[in-house]
């Protein structure tokens, strides 16, 4: 089976460590900047970073409407951290500037566990994710406040101050985790990932047999008469 073509937004962010855990996985991965580049791959990676400024960039190339309009038509697409915040239809805590792509029906709130000297580490439990908790580390990370009735909860934060906290979602095709599994060398959250767009591109390519059988069909029938 051909693996799946996934970039990374390489406007901002930690973009070679997420193109080195999706490599992990078998896939292919390359970084997207323009829009030309979105329109060749079959997922998309938001990477972890400084949402604000991944925004405006994304504005400034010409990228973000493109990306919001792949979003909506289908493009699977991961965010961590940032990338949750950019996939978010709601941000709380918000500069007046943030721009977001949107797609995901959650609420969430920025900089939730507090500022840089504020990260840590914990494990979290994946659903979806195989074998033990996830590693997961939390830099200056949001976490989800509400989530629409479409929306699958991954994964909470158990124990704590933050006990409970969501911290990982998925509604349809779109995944979203407030941590940064691209920086622990586990790449099962990349996994569950590609195997998503491995789905959505087969799905893709069934329908678009289908539709060309059905207009072969039409036009032997048109023939016939």
């Amino acid at each position: 089976m051909t693996p799946p073509t996934i970039g990374v937004l390489a406007l901002q962010g930690d973009v070679r460590e997420h193109l080195a855990a999706l490599r992990a996985t078998g896939a292919r991965a390359r970084p997207v900047r323009r829009p030309g580049e979105l329109a060749e791959v079959d997922g998309l990676v938001l990477p972890g970073g400084e949402s604000t400024t991944m925004g405006k960039l994304a504005e400034r190339f010409g990228m973000l409407q493109p990306l919001r309009d792949a979003v909506r038509a289908g493009l699977p697409a991961y965010g961590s951290c940032a990338g949750m915040i950019l996939l978010a239809d709601t941000v709380l805590d918000a500069p007046a500037d943030q721009v977001t792509i949107g797609g995901l029906d959650v609420t969430v709130r920025r900089n939730a566990f507090g500022r840089q000297v504020d990260s840590f580490e914990t494990a979290v439990q994946l659903a979806g994710v195989p074998g033990p908790p996830v590693h997961a580390v939390f830099i200056r990370a949001p976490w989800v406040e509400a989530a629409g009735p479409d929306v699958e909860v991954l994964g909470r934060v158990e124990g704590g101050p933050a006990d409970g906290k969501i911290v990982a979602v998925r509604q349809g095709r779109l995944v979203a985790t407030s941590f940064h599994p691209e920086l622990t060398g586990d790449s099962r959250v990349h996994a569950l990932f590609v195997e998503l767009v491995r789905e959505a591109t087969a799905m893709r390519a069934r329908d678009h047999a289908s539709s060309a059988g059905a207009g072969a069909d039409a036009g032997s029938e048109g023939r016939t008469a």
